[in-house]
């Protein structure tokens, strides 16, 4: 193998994260507080640092609960909206 294609290779390497990967997803419509919280937490545990996980939610309480537990926890929140009536919050789980 040529050293130029030896490069290709562990340069594509290198751009390959976890994040890239599909978002995992917890679907926790129908849960009240702090349930969606808690499944948040225990999903997480389980997940590597870049990986993200989408949340699914009917209770409005998550759009306060899950950022401030991810701000305590040293998690990530990249997106939070309302889609009908379900509620989407996108975390990146980060190294604590």
């Amino acid at each position: 193998m040529s050293e130029a294609a030896g490069a290709g290779i562990a340069r594509r390497g290198m751009n390959a994260t976890p994040a890239s990967a599909a978002p995992e997803r917890l679907d926790a419509r129908g849960l009240l507080c702090p349930l969606p919280v808690i499944r948040t937490q225990e999903r997480v545990l389980g997940m590597r640092p870049g990986a993200v996980l989408d949340v699914l939610a009917t209770d409005p309480g998550v759009l306060h609960d899950i950022p401030a537990w991810c701000r305590v926890h040293g998690h990530r929140v990249l997106d939070a909206r309302r889609e009908g009536d379900d509620i989407r919050i996108r975390v990146e789980v980060c190294e604590t």
